[in-house]
C-alpha cells in the first residue's frame, strides 16, 4: 500500500486524475478511489486507451489482455464492491502488478537493460528499432480521423518507415564493420599460425597454442554463425525495406511528375516564385496557427467534457435529493396542498430543467452541428444555461424556510399541549388505578366473608339434616321400647 502510494504521488496522480488520494484510499478505498487508480496505472501501460464502458465490464478484458495471472479470480461482484475487507487484498495486489509492470515499461523506454542483455549475449539492438517504429507509427495512426484514405496513412507513415530503413542500415554498418574486424583478426590469427609452423617452435607449445586457436576457432564459427543467422534476418529486413523504398521513390516519382504539371500551370498564370515562396510560408503559418487552434479546441472539448459530466453528477444528485425532501413532506402532511399541515399552499418541489438525456451533445458541438440543444437537460436555451433559481420551482429561502419555521413553531406549541394533556390524563389515569385497586381489595374481603358464610351455611345444613333424620326415630325408640335399655343414638 506505502509503495502504491509513494508511486502516485511521485509521478502526479492527483494533477494528472484531479483525485484525492490518501492512506485510507489504498487502505479502504471508495469504488471511485479504485476506479481512478485503475484508469491512472492503465494509462501509464497504455496511454492512447479510451475507458467507455464501466469499470466492471473494463477490467476482465484488460486483465486478460496483459495475462494477470489471478484473472481468472476475479469477478464482476467483486469489482462493484472492491473495498470490502474480503476481497481488497485481490485488487491491492492487482495495482501492484499493474505498477511493477509500469515500472518495468519505464526502464525498458530509458534503455536501463541494454547493459544486462549485452552481458547476457542478446541483441536487443534490432528489436529497439521495430519497437520504436511500432510506437511511433501506432500513435500517428491513432491520430488519425476516422475518414482517411490509404493514401493518407502511406503519407503518414512513410517517414516512419524511412527512419527504420535508416537505423537498420546504421545497425547493419556496425555489425559489418565489426564482421570485417573479426575476420581481419582470423587472418592475422593464421598467419601467425603459419608463421609458428614454420619456425619449429616447442610441440608442446605448439600443441597449447593449437588447442587455444581450436577452442579460438570455435568461438568464432559460433560467432560466424550468429552473424550469419542476424545476416539473414537483417537481409529478410532489407528486401522488406527495399520493396519499401521502391515503392517510395515510385511516389517520389509521382510527386515529381505531379510537381511539374503543377509548375506548368502555375508559369501558365505568370505566378513567380517569390509569390509561390510567399504563399507557402503563409500556408505554413496558417497551417501551424490551425493546428494550434485544434489543440485549443480539443483541449476545451475536454474541459466541457469534463464540466458536463460533473454538472450531470451535480443535476443527479440534486433529483435524489428533491425526491427524499418529496417524500419526507409527504410524510409530515405537506404535500399536497390538501394536506393537514400544507394550508392550502404548494411545498412539492420540482426540478424544472428539460427532460431529456443528459448532455446528449456539448454545447459546442450542439452550436455547430445544428443538433437538438433542447434535448439538453441543462440548457434553458441553445448556448445558454439555468439560471441557480430558475432550477427549482419554490423559493427555499425566501419562501419554504419562513413556512417550514412557523410550522415546526406551530407543532412545538402543539406539543406541548398534548403534553400537558397527557400528563393531566395520566394523573387521571392513576386515580383510576388506585381506586381500582381499593375496589379490588372490597371484593376480595367480600369474597372472603362469602367463603366463610358458605362453610357455616354447610355446617348448619349437615346439623339440621342430622336433626331432621334421627330426631322421628329416637321418639319411636321411647315409645315403643320404654322400659328396655338401649341407646337413643340414631344410626345412619
Amino acid at each position: 500500500m506505502q509503495e502504491l502510494l509513494d508511486y502516485m504521488q511521485e509521478n502526479n496522480f492527483e494533477m494528472e486524475m484531479k483525485h484525492n488520494i490518501s492512506q485510507k484510499s489504498v487502505s479502504s478505498p471508495t469504488q471511485k478511489d479504485f476506479n481512478f487508480m485503475f484508469q491512472w496505472f492503465y494509462h501509464r501501460i497504455d496511454p492512447s486507451y479510451r475507458f467507455q464502458r464501466g469499470i466492471d465490464l473494463e477490467v476482465p478484458p484488460i486483465m486478460a489482455q496483459l495475462r494477470y495471472p489471478y484473472q481468472k479470480s476475479i469477478t464482476k461482484s467483486q469489482l462493484s464492491a472492491v473495498g470490502s475487507a474480503n476481497s481488497w487484498h485481490l485488487f491491492l495486489g492487482l495495482l501492484h502488478w499493474m505498477m511493477e509492470l509500469a515500472k518495468m515499461l519505464e526502464g525498458y523506454a530509458a534503455n536501463r537493460y541494454d547493459d544486462a542483455c549485452a552481458e547476457a549475449g542478446v541483441d536487443v539492438g534490432s528489436d529497439k528499432i521495430t519497437f520504436e517504429f511500432l510506437s511511433g507509427a501506432y500513435r500517428e495512426w491513432l491520430s488519425m480521423d476516422d475518414d482517411a484514405g490509404d493514401d493518407d496513412q502511406d503519407r503518414v507513415l512513410a517517414p516512419h518507415i524511412q527512419a527504420m530503413a535508416r537505423q537498420f542500415d546504421d545497425a547493419n554498418s556496425k555489425y559489418i564493420a565489426e564482421l570485417e574486424i573479426l575476420e581481419g583478426e582470423h587472418q592475422r590469427l593464421q598467419k601467425a599460425i603459419h608463421e609458428l609452423e614454420k619456425s619449429g617452435s616447442d610441440v608442446s607449445k605448439l600443441d597449447r597454442d593449437f588447442k587455444i586457436m581450436e577452442e579460438d576457432k570455435v568461438k568464432f564459427e559460433e560467432f560466424d554463425n550468429r552473424m550469419s543467422q542476424k545476416s539473414e534476418k537483417y537481409e529478410t529486413r532489407i528486401k522488406f525495406l527495399q520493396d519499401e523504398l521502391e515503392k517510395v521513390l515510385q511516389e517520389l516519382k509521382e510527386a515529381d511528375e505531379e510537381r511539374s504539371t503543377l509548375q506548368k500551370a502555375v508559369d501558365d498564370q505568370g505566378i513567380s516564385m517569390a509569390d509561390i515562396d510567399r504563399m507557402t510560408s503563409e500556408r505554413e503559418r496558417l497551417q501551424k496557427s490551425m493546428e494550434t487552434t485544434s489543440q485549443r479546441l480539443e483541449e476545451a472539448k475536454r474541459k466541457v467534457t469534463e464540466k458536463e459530466g460533473l454538472a450531470s453528477q451535480k443535476l443527479e444528485e440534486l433529483e435524489r435529493k428533491v425526491d427524499e425532501y418529496n417524500r419526507l413532506a409527504y410524510q409530515i402532511g405537506l404535500i399536497p396542498s390538501t394536506a393537514p399541515n400544507a394550508k392550502n399552499k404548494n411545498f412539492e418541489l420540482q426540478v424544472t430543467v428539460n427532460e431529456g438525456p443528459n448532455f446528449s451533445s456539448s454545447q459546442m458541438g450542439a452550436s455547430n452541428s445544428g443538433g437538438n440543444a433542447e434535448s439538453d437537460r441543462l440548457l434553458a436555451e441553445p448556448g445558454t444555461g439555468y439560471q441557480p433559481a430558475h432550477v427549482l420551482n419554490l423559493d427555499l429561502r425566501g419562501q419554504v424556510k419562513g413556512s417550514f419555521a412557523s410550522l415546526r413553531k406551530e407543532i412545538h406549541e402543539r406539543r406541548i399541549v398534548a403534553t400537558d394533556e397527557m400528563m393531566k390524563h395520566h394523573d387521571l389515569l392513576d386515580g383510576i388505578k388506585e381506586a381500582i385497586e381499593e375496589k379490588e381489595h372490597e371484593v376480595e374481603a367480600l369474597e372472603h366473608a362469602v367463603r366463610v358464610a358458605e362453610e357455616e351455611y354447610e355446617k348448619l345444613k349437615e346439623v339440621s339434616h342430622k336433626i331432621l333424620v334421627c330426631a322421628p326415630k329416637v321418639l319411636i325408640n321411647k315409645i315403643g321400647h320404654s322400659n328396655s335399655k338401649g341407646s337413643l343414638r340414631c344410626s345412619n
